[in-house]
């Protein structure tokens, strides 16, 4: 009888293992995952050729300055370097009252409560990168208490990495757990999701890694944690833009983008933008659901906005 009771148990996991495995595979199911990446190349390349002239102006430059995240995720920083870092952005808003001021100030989660005693502008978010930045290694309490304390500390955004490795295993059920407790622990706090694309190859891995994220609760989606290469690529961008837009077809819940890494010019910002325009159109034209990852491109934008080159930040 015992040893009745036992099998029966051991089946009832077994179906319960599966039930939870095909809800993600389910998920999935509803969406075109196979992608060719030639395809792809080839509608970048048309966007990029075709529609990129039409949206180099200054007031998109103004806007893309607006979408900013100011970024300093270095080895060497300190309380004293993180303090002049914000003390530039409370700078830059009585320097230039009529242009906008930057969306986020993004930094490691042990100097969020200095930028959050330091900060005086309204309306820029505090972002700290979490849960093991950049390679997401790390035991889930440990990654839950990070993102926690960063919470506590005043950070009003959490970027964290999607686990690459459970992903390219094919543990999708581990890849969407992990992201819902992180997210459980932000709760009312937005929470970007990094897929590192670069690591994940194929256009047909994006796509499942985006579906994936949103599905386990990403406010917004990024693509590179900026400490790999190859890091943001337009390619990538606009297969997680055609997720986006399918998802929010699918579910009517509408997710922000955040390319990251690889923002060198002015003109791969506005790359950017098109392909969000183009694919996701004006209702995510905004610095609420498009974000920038770059510190260096602030400069470049407010230079070509200016009509001067100037390095203020």
């Amino acid at each position: 009888m015992a040893e009745n009771q036992s099998n029966e148990s051991g089946m009832k996991f077994v179906q319960n293992d599966a039930l939870k495995m095909n809800k993600y595979e389910e998920a999935l199911s509803k969406y075109n995952t196979d992608l060719n990446d030639d395809e792809v190349r080839a509608a970048v390349r048309k966007i990029i050729t075709e529609k990129v002239h039409e949206n180099d102006t200054p007031e998109v430059k103004k806007f893309l300055m607006g979408s900013v995240e100011l970024t300093s995720l270095k080895t060497t920083d300190s309380e004293d370097s993180i303090l002049a870092f914000t003390e530039r952005v409370n700078q830059f808003d009585e320097a230039y009252p009529d242009l906008p001021h930057v969306a986020t100030i993004c930094v490691y989660p042990n100097f969020a409560k200095t930028v959050a005693e330091t900060l005086e502008v309204d309306g820029v978010e505090i972002a700290c990168v979490s849960g093991s930045f950049p390679s997401s290694q790390a035991l889930i309490e440990v990654k839950v208490a990070e993102t926690a304390l960063a919470i506590k500390d005043g950070a009003t955004e959490i970027d964290i990495v999607m686990p690459v490795g459970k992903f390219l295993s094919g543990d999708y059920e581990g890849v969407a757990d992990d992201i819902s407790e992180l997210k459980e622990t932000c709760g009312d706090k937005k929470m970007k999701v990094i897929l590192e694309t670069g690591c994940l190859k194929t256009a047909s891995n994006i796509k499942k890694a985006s579906i994936l994220a949103m599905y386990a609760g990403a406010d917004y989606i990024k693509t590179s944690t900026g400490k790999l290469e190859p890091a943001a690529t337009p390619e990538a961008a606009y297969v997680m833009c055609q997720a986006i837009k399918e998802y929010y077809q699918q579910t009517g819940i509408q997710i922000g983008f955040k390319p990251a890494g690889g923002l060198n010019t002015v003109t791969d910002a506005l790359i950017y933008y098109t392909i969000v325009k183009e694919i996701l159109g004006e209702k995510w034209l905004t610095n609420q659901w498009l974000r920038l990852g770059t510190s260096r491109l602030a400069n470049m934008l407010l230079s070509e906005v200016i009509g001067k080159e100037t390095k203020f930040f």
